[in-house]
This record gives C-alpha cells, sequence and structure tokens, in this order.
C-alpha cells in the first residue's frame, strides 16, 4: 500500500480512496505504543490516517514545545511498516489562522487533575483534535489509554457536541521494566529512569489494594521521593473516569489510579484502572 504525505485539507482530499478512515493522532516521535494504536485502527476501518503534529496550543509557558522530539523521517518509516495510507502532517500556519478566535473549553473536568497542574491544556488538546476530525473526516479515531484524562475529556466533547466520530481506547504499552511508553521517555538518563520506574510500582501497589489504592501507591512514591534523582509528585488522584473528580467515599465500580511527576526536568504520567 501506498503511503501518501498531505499538509492541508486539498491534499487530504487528493488522497481520500472509497472506504472507512481511522485517524490516529498523535505528535511525532513514533514508538511501540504507537504502533500498538495503528494496528488497532487497522482493525476498526479500511484505511488509517496517521496525523502528525506538535500543537503549540496545548503547550503552557516553560513546557518543553520547543524542545518536544520531532523525527519526521523516522515517523514515516514507522507509518510505511504499519500499512499507514496517510499521513497527515501540517505546518502550525496551516492549522491555525493568525487571528485565530475560536477554540474548544474542556469545562469544569479540565481543570482537575492534569488540567490543575496545566491550566488551559485541555482546551488547546480538544481544539486540535475538534480540527483534526473536521480535516481527516474520520470514522474512527484511536487514543492512548495513558493519557485517561485526555480519552475521557475527547469522549466528552464527542457526545456534547455530536461529533461523527467513533471512539476507540488503546491499552497502554509498557516497556519490560513497566515505564509507560511515551516520547519524553527518551529526555531520562539512566539514574533518572531508575527514578521513574516508581511511578508504575506505586500504581501496581495501588491497584493491588483496591480499598486502599492511594495509600498504597503514595507509600511507593514518598520512597521515591527519597532517591537521587528524587521524583517529584504533582498529583496522585484516584478519578470518577467520567469527570475525574476524586471519588467519593463508598464508591463502587472502576476508577483511575492516576499520577503525575518530575524526574529531573522530565514530566511523567501514568494510570491503571482499579475495580473497587
Amino acid at each position: 500500500m501506498d503511503l501518501t504525505v498531505a499538509g492541508n485539507r486539498v491534499e487530504l482530499a487528493a488522497a481520500r480512496r472509497p472506504g472507512t478512515y481511522a485517524l490516529v493522532p498523535t505528535m511525532g516521535a513514533l514508538h511501540d505504543g504507537h504502533r500498538s494504536l495503528i494496528r488497532l485502527a487497522h482493525e476498526q476501518a479500511d484505511h488509517v490516517i496517521v496525523s502528525v503534529f506538535v500543537n503549540p496550543l496545548q503547550f503552557g509557558p516553560g513546557e518543553d514545545f520547543g524542545r518536544y522530539p520531532r523525527t519526521f523521517d523516522h515517523d514515516l518509516e514507522v507509518c510505511g511498516e504499519e500499512g499507514v495510507s496517510v499521513v497527515f502532517a501540517p505546518a502550525v500556519e496551516d492549522m491555525y489562522l493568525p487571528d485565530r478566535q475560536v477554540s474548544v473549553s474542556a469545562g469544569a473536568m479540565g481543570t482537575v487533575a492534569e488540567g490543575a497542574f496545566r491550566p488551559g491544556h485541555f482546551d488547546g488538546v480538544l481544539t486540535v483534535v475538534l480540527k483534526l476530525f473536521n480535516l481527516t473526516r474520520p470514522d474512527v479515531a484511536v487514543f492512548g489509554q495513558k493519557d485517561a484524562q485526555q480519552l475521557a475529556l475527547i469522549r466528552r466533547m464527542v457526545a456534547d457536541l455530536d461529533v461523527p466520530v467513533t471512539i476507540v481506547a488503546g491499552p497502554t504499552v509498557r516497556e519490560p521494566d513497566g515505564l509507560a511508553l511515551s516520547s519524553r521517555n527518551r529526555y531520562l538518563s539512566a539514574d533518572d529512569r531508575a527514578t521513574a520506574l516508581y511511578l508504575s510500582r506505586a500504581l501496581r501497589a495501588g491497584a493491588a489494594n483496591p480499598h486502599k489504592a492511594k495509600e498504597a501507591a503514595k507509600a511507593v512514591l514518598e520512597e521515591a521521593a527519597r532517591l537521587k534523582p528524587p521524583l517529584l509528585l504533582d498529583y496522585l488522584t484516584l478519578a470518577d473516569p467520567a469527570t475525574f473528580d476524586e471519588v467519593p467515599a463508598g464508591h463502587r465500580g472502576e476508577a483511575i489510579l492516576a499520577v503525575a511527576a518530575k524526574v529531573g526536568t522530565t514530566r511523567l504520567i501514568d494510570n491503571v484502572v482499579v475495580s473497587l
């Protein structure tokens, strides 16, 4: 199957063929986690589109927009190997008008957990995702469970705005040592990585003790805070999957145990589903 690279709406239209389409939105620097999403997308539709766009709207002041890894030639190789039909790789000026005024609000869910530490982040995420949907016109879109709050917000946007796209979630892919795959993992030194492993250890401890999930996870994270380099915790939350508010006492059913922390200059997130 030939791989087409498109940079704007006209090129996307020219590349389109009969059949159904699944979109895998990415910011590039593709890894095995992205490969798993692409393979899942192939199960959902006749053709797969992968978007590669480092979205400036979802980065706040002092975040890593400038140094975020950009590996486009490698990304094209991955997409070719995975049978992708179209890679949509727009420039910033192709995505946003210079006098852009309208964006999507993530609402209350966009202000808790990850949203509390990255104000406006989810507004930027939803804005770019809606634009990608409008430009690529997929039947299905595939997102990773590792970004659980983002996934919940995209599902809410699709429901609230009647967007005709089916959202499919792919499971988190991990390294053999348990670290969740992320494009930002390449920032980690060997010592950083040894500390970062405590994120997944904390989540495993919480999942193994569901009725004391936060306490079990917190004990592991407190141990990691004493390492060199230390794990600097942003938040640990046991959240309602629908709202990302902390679950109340007596909650029954599924909850998301989610964590975000910094190791050196690298900020990492992870989560696991806990059954209460």
